[in-house]
């Protein structure tokens, strides 16, 4: 099982993460997202468990719990959407972009 990890503190490091979910299992494999131009953690990551029980334990367990001060969100991740719709942009009146289908009138 996939499992999101978010609002980590910036100083959690991949094996601070594994240690934390090795209590409740065997994990696969750790990955903290970082932005690409600085390095930086951006606060989130995913844990892969292979036990779907061992990792809903870990969820139950781990949701809200504190780590370095912060509550850390762990639920399981929901796949990228697949949505092709186009663009998202954003609403008319607030000035945002289209996305999509773009249409030109001819004169």
């Amino acid at each position: 099982m996939n499992i999101y990890v978010g609002n980590l503190p910036y100083n959690v490091v991949e094996d601070d993460l594994r240690e934390i979910f090795e209590e409740y299992g065997e994990v696969s494999a750790v990955k903290i997202i970082a932005d690409k131009l600085t390095g930086r953690s951006k606060g989130f990551g995913f844990v892969e468990m292979d036990d779907d029980q061992e990792a809903k334990k870990a969820i139950e367990e781990l949701n809200n719990a504190e780590l370095s001060g912060r509550n850390i969100k762990v639920n399981e991740s929901r796949p990228k959407s697949t949505d092709s719709r186009g663009g998202g942009g954003g609403g008319h009146r607030r000035g945002g972009g289209g996305g999509g289908y773009n249409r030109r009138e001819r004169y």
